[in-house]
């Protein structure tokens, strides 16, 4: 490896990247469901920016896989995130982890699970799964301490 290289990656900033088939309907769905607005818009991406981070929904004929987290935002009251986007229409998935770091059956909405995540120095998180109009699978994530 070039020595001059072996820092690229450590320096560069990680944006997630969520495939759409239909952009102005994953556009609809981003400001009426979650009250986010593009900050910059191409003909093939719009790019978001929530709590100092960016990602990117994209144009694509791909279809999202929908079978793990693709993003996930962390908020300090999940009852209240999952409250509130309830009210904007967002639909909460049912969600069984049974064996995972000790998670187990989605109680309206939430599950805790024991020994995720321990780059946030948390004993666990609780999460809420929905999706977006893509099919993306998202989450919101409330570290246990």
């Amino acid at each position: 490896m070039n020595a001059n290289n072996s820092d690229i990656l450590p320096r560069a900033r990680a944006v997630t990247r969520l495939p759409a088939q239909d952009l102005e309907r994953a556009r609809r769905f981003y400001s009426e469901r979650l009250g986010l607005e593009p900050v910059d818009e191409r003909p093939g991406g719009l790019l978001y920016r929530t709590g100092g981070t960016e990602f990117v929904v994209f144009r694509s004929e791909g279809a999202a896989s929908g079978t793990c987290t693709q993003m996930a935002w962390e908020v300090d009251d999940i009852e209240a995130a999952v409250s509130a986007l309830r009210r904007r229409g967002v639909v909460f998935e049912d969600v069984e982890l049974p064996g995972l770091l000790g998670g187990g059956r989605t109680q309206d909405g939430i599950v805790e699970v024991v020994g995720n995540y321990p780059s946030t120095g948390a004993r666990g998180a609780r999460g809420a799964w929905f999706r977006d109009s893509e099919g993306n699978l998202l989450a919101l994530d409330a570290p246990v301490r």
